[in-house]
């Protein structure tokens, strides 16, 4: 994901409700890609922490819906154990989920999910799934 100077437009709202919800502030964020480095999951990501990050700083909301990251985000706190601001990264990425779930869109719709999954996953991974991506 390449981040060109006029792809950057602020999202007043996006921002504050960001904020809000997770009790973070985004531009305490230095950019140093510790998040990035810690991460179990950015391999599965189409963009990293970081940008996450990056892109929430600049109120780019479109551009961090279009992105799978706060989709795989984990919550295993290893970003924010390793964050030197101290930003709890984990919650920026829950409340990136609660205001695009709040515009009632599923990232998963539970009767798409395949029988064969649902017989061989362990009960609390489709509970979490279903928490963390529906409406």
């Amino acid at each position: 994901m390449t981040l060109k100077i006029t792809d950057v437009s602020h999202d007043e709202e996006f921002m504050r409700k960001l904020q809000e919800i997770s009790g973070e502030d985004v531009s305490k964020c230095m950019q140093c890609g510790t998040c990035t480095g810690g991460c179990p999951m950015t391999d599965k990501m189409d963009g990293t922490p970081r940008q996450i990050m990056l892109l929430s700083h600049y109120g780019m909301k479109d551009k961090i819906s279009a992105d799978n990251t706060v989709w795989l985000c984990a919550t295993c706190n290893t970003c924010y154990a390793r964050c030197p601001r101290g930003i709890e990264i984990p919650k920026v990425m829950e409340a990136i989920r609660q205001l695009k779930l709040r515009e009632n869109i599923n990232k998963v719709e539970p009767n798409q999910i395949p029988p064969e999954i649902l017989e061989d996953a362990p009960q609390i991974a489709i509970v979490s799934c279903l928490r963390k991506n529906t409406s």
